[in-house]
């Protein structure tokens, strides 16, 4: 039967189509693209580019801080599904030569610079013994054009392309399937053209620290003797030392022009460029011109809001994949975002506390939050703290009469 629907979509004109083909981008990962800039840029080339490497860097390690487990629902509550092999394999060492930290690290850094990230789920007797990292320039995924499900054609140096049904690939993408590198490679081009051309002003002297005025025309030998004196005392590593000036010429210095003050403004510009790219704030890349100790903490709390959290959710839903339709309705995978507000949680344990004590939230409702159980009496809401002794269901009790003696 499965032989003749394949024929009725090979007559239909049906069949399947290639999400990209591996082989064309394989010839861009060490030479890139071409920018107007002038500069090749592709993501080993991207990274020498100190803003695109802070940017990877942070969003990459933040994701791997956070502790990203599997739970059981059982009721109301969750409990960690300790017992599940898939449990050890995200928060331990998905296999047994990586940690979950590299493993996370280097998943997010494929999704940044080719838009996707691969593990292979190796499977004995259908449960998952470990993950292991397949290098996104080695896949292909293809589409059947009726159903809509993806298979994975993976090719290796040694030996046949295989290829993988999506129950046995790990696959974490982008927001649009698209590599950020690739997509903002003219901003990170034209950042790059910048700083090599003020390595080449300080490294050759390019720009003119001043001018020589001669009071008379001088000759071609005098001319050629100054130029290599002055070449060999003000350039390279001898910049900055003195010169000595024949036939009464004088050193007239120039100051720092508007035109260097744009160029600096430019370079600062593309900092930001690249970290609207990566979803990371100025601050986090270093870039202070305009920070506060106040808009710091917001532009933090913000990058973990609208970056980080996203991020947490694409690949929960990415990991829920692996799971049997049966086990998605008991366990699901989830990032502890405690991590990301440990810096705040005065705060959060004061919501939480005026929360519960108020008439709003019952401590296990408190508890639901970071996935912790019920308790003996949690289930009933609390007075607040300035009504200690008074009960939900008590009337306060009357105020005394005054009574004057007869």
């Amino acid at each position: 039967m499965a032989h003749l629907f394949d024929r009725l979509k090979h007559i239909l004109g049906f069949g399947q189509k290639s999400l990209y083909d591996p082989a064309s981008w394989q010839a861009l990962i060490d030479f890139g693209a071409q920018t107007a800039a002038g500069i090749l840029v592709s993501p080993r080339l991207a990274d020498r580019c100190p803003a695109v490497h802070a940017g990877k860097r942070i969003r990459c390690e933040t994701l791997a801080t956070l502790s990203l487990k599997l739970y059981r629902r059982n009721g109301d509550a969750s409990e960690e599904a300790i017992d599940h092999p898939l449990y050890s394999l995200l928060h331990d060492r998905p296999n047994g030569w990586t940690s979950a930290t590299e493993f996370i690290t280097a998943l997010e850094n494929d999704v940044i610079d080719h838009g996707h990230g691969y593990a292979f789920a190796n499977r004995v007797n259908g449960k998952i013994i470990e993950l292991i990292r397949l290098d996104p320039t080695s896949v292909a995924v293809t589409f059947d054009l009726i159903t809509m499900e993806p298979t994975y054609r993976v090719t290796v140096s040694a030996g046949p392309a295989r290829e993988y049904s999506w129950r046995d690939i790990l696959h974490i993408s982008s927001w649009n399937k698209r590599s950020a590198v690739r997509d903002c490679a003219e901003a990170i081009g034209l950042a790059i053209a910048l700083e090599r051309h003020a390595s080449r002003i300080l490294g050759n002297g390019a720009r003119p620290s001043g001018v020589i005025k001669a009071k008379s025309k001088l000759t071609d030998v005098a001319y050629a003797r100054l130029k290599k004196s002055w070449r060999n005392d003000q350039s390279g590593e001898s910049a900055g030392g003195t010169a000595i000036l024949e036939d009464g010429a004088e050193f007239e210095a120039l100051t720092f022009s508007s035109v260097d003050l744009q160029f600096q403004e430019m370079r600062n510009f593309q900092i930001l460029e690249i970290g609207r790219a990566l979803g990371i704030p100025p601050t986090l890349l270093f870039e202070l011109g305009r920070a506060t100790w106040a808009n710091a903490e917001e532009m933090g709390q913000a990058f973990l809001s609208f970056t980080m959290l996203g991020r947490c959710k694409l690949w929960e839903g990415a990991i829920s994949r692996l799971l049997t339709e049966e086990e998605q309705k008991t366990y699901y995978p989830e990032f502890l975002t405690d991590t990301l507000v440990r810096a705040d949680l005065a705060a959060r344990f004061e919501a939480f506390a005026k929360a519960c004590g108020g008439p709003w939230m019952v401590p296990d409702e408190v508890r639901a939050i970071d996935n912790l159980g019920p308790i003996d009496g949690g289930a009933t809401l609390r007075p607040p703290a300035n009504a200690v002794g008074v009960t939900p269901d008590s009337k306060p009790a009357p105020k005394p009469s005054l009574q004057v003696a007869a």
